[in-house]
This record gives C-alpha cells, sequence and structure tokens, in this order.
C-alpha cells in the first residue's frame, strides 16, 4: 500500500484525458525510487463539457479573427458558466463534476494504507470546482446540508463512486478531506467567482483537518490566475499566496497582460515541480508519525 496520494483536477478550456501524464514523468524522474509509496490519479471533468463547446465552436468561431485566443475565452468561460448553472438541480454540471472528484478520491484511497496522506493540486477552475466541493464536504461535516452538490446526501450517490462498495464512514471521511494535508492551487480563478460578494460573504471552506496546508502560486503575467489571502480574514488565516514567473524566459516576457499564454505553463515549472516534492515529502513524514 501507498503511503501519499497525489490527485490533480486541471483547469478551464480544452482537456485531454492524460493532462497530467508530463507532470506524473517528471516526479517520478525525481522521486526515484520513493514513487514506490506514491499513487498518483486524475480527476477529468472536461468529458461533461467538450461536446456542446466544439459544437458551438464549429457553428460559429472558424470565420472569426483571433482564432486562438477566442477558443481559449470560449471553451474556458463555457465551462466556468456550465458549472455553475442551475447548480442546485440533481443532474446538474456542478453535481457530475463533484462526482468526478469523489470517484477519484475513493480510488487513491484504495491505494493507501491506513495512515496514508492525501495531496491535491488543481489549475485554474479546477481551484473553484475543487473548492465547491470541499466546502460542501465541510458543511455536511458540520451538520449543514449544501445547497448544491452530492454532499446534500453523499450516501445516495454511492453507485458513481465506489460502485457495488457500500460507503463507509472511513471512506466518507477520507472522501471530505480528513486525511487532505496539502492543497496546491497555481491560476487559481476563485476571486472571479467572489469578486461580486459582499466581504462578509468571500469566507474559504473550513479547514479540513489540523495537518492542513494551502498554498496557491500565481504569476502575475496571467490575468486568470490570483493571489486569494487579500480576499478576506479567512483566507489569509488559510491560504499563503507565492508569486512565481510561470512562464519563464523569453516566453514570459512575450506572455503580456492580455495573453493567456502563461496561464497553462505553472505544471512545467521548475518552483512549482520543487514545491510539490516538497509537499509530497512533507506528507510522508505525516504518514510515518504514529
Amino acid at each position: 500500500m501507498k503511503s501519499i496520494a497525489l490527485v490533480t483536477i486541471h483547469g478551464m478550456g480544452e482537456t485531454q484525458p492524460d493532462y497530467a501524464a508530463r507532470l506524473f514523468r517528471q516526479l517520478t524522474q525525481r522521486l526515484a525510487a520513493d514513487t514506490t509509496q506514491l499513487y498518483c490519479g486524475t480527476v477529468y471533468y472536461q468529458d461533461l463539457l467538450q461536446y456542446n463547446e466544439q459544437r458551438v465552436w464549429q457553428a460559429t468561431g472558424p470565420r472569426l479573427r483571433w482564432g486562438k485566443l477566442r477558443r481559449f475565452m470560449l471553451f474556458g468561460f463555457a465551462d466556468a458558466a456550465a458549472l455553475e448553472h442551475r447548480k442546485e438541480q440533481p443532474h446538474s454540471l456542478y453535481h457530475y463534476s463533484q462526482l468526478k472528484i469523489a470517484r477519484a478520491l475513493y480510488l487513491a484511497k484504495q491505494q493507501l494504507a491506513t495512515d496514508g496522506k492525501l495531496v491535491l493540486l488543481a489549475h485554474s477552475l479546477g481551484c473553484q470546482v475543487l473548492s465547491c466541493y470541499l466546502w460542501d464536504a465541510q458543511q455536511a461535516k458540520a451538520g449543514v446540508k449544501p445547497a448544491a452538490g452530492i454532499w446534500r446526501d453523499i450516501k445516495r450517490y454511492q453507485a458513481g463512486i465506489s460502485g457495488d462498495t457500500p460507503l463507509t464512514d472511513e471512506d466518507i471521511a477520507f472522501l471530505r478531506g480528513d486525511r487532505l494535508v496539502s492543497l496546491i492551487t497555481t491560476g487559481c480563478n476563485i476571486p472571479i467567482f467572489v469578486a461580486a460578494h459582499a466581504m462578509e460573504q468571500v469566507i474559504p471552506f473550513n479547514k479540513p483537518n489540523n495537518a492542513f496546508v494551502w498554498h496557491n502560486y500565481y504569476d502575475k503575467d496571467d490575468v486568470l490566475g490570483w493571489p486569494l489571502a487579500e480576499l478576506s480574514d479567512g483566507y489569509a488565516a488559510l491560504v499563503t499566496d507565492i508569486e512565481v514567473n510561470a512562464s519563464g524566459g523569453f516566453f514570459g516576457w512575450l506572455a503580456a497582460s492580455w495573453n493567456p499564454l502563461s496561464h497553462n505553463q505553472y505544471w512545467q515549472d521548475n518552483q512549482i515541480i520543487d514545491a510539490l516534492l516538497t509537499q509530497l515529502s512533507a506528507a510522508a513524514i505525516k504518514s510515518a508519525l504514529p
């Protein structure tokens, strides 16, 4: 059994199911023999969205100027709009994206020792999707029924999470983050979703356990990636913001404030990979503690 599970969740726009493969290869090369203690998993929710976005692009996009930028904007912001649309409905995309997260976490738990720890890496829109999932999970833990999503009644959605295997209390505790020791976010969009809210409404999810840490990486040239700690006192207490130059070198210079190119470079940046390795090592230490 493994001592650490790393589960990733992708961001907005066109994304392939193997989106984290390059990152996992780099981690494997750097960790060498220690990879025997690491499970790598992914959350992939783009298949819920991409067919309809492709249809709209084919109908409207090819004859317009700024094709690459328009395509990026269409697929990216259509993702965000769709995931928030009528999310209280039982078959909403918000609901199904949470099922995807819960299923990936359940699979990770099956690979972990009883004292194994969880690390989550989220990018772009995935940060908002995961934040909503953790918010709902922590609300349910506190005895408050969420307004939307699977945490309104987690056991009701067993089939989509664990198949024919009943969800145990231990499973549910893992799914809500009881063994989540580190959240790493890159190019985070959360401020876009809360900007119109009154200050007293800008509240992060409750800390899932005492060992939990949240590091948020942003590039000031990335117009879709934002710091979080200054949003509110709650975020300041929960999140550590770290500025990086994700695009690097000449490519970084090329990524002007209007240009989304730097937004998709974080997971190739050595500083991010080093930080991820540090958090995985910290998780391994926590797993070994009595």
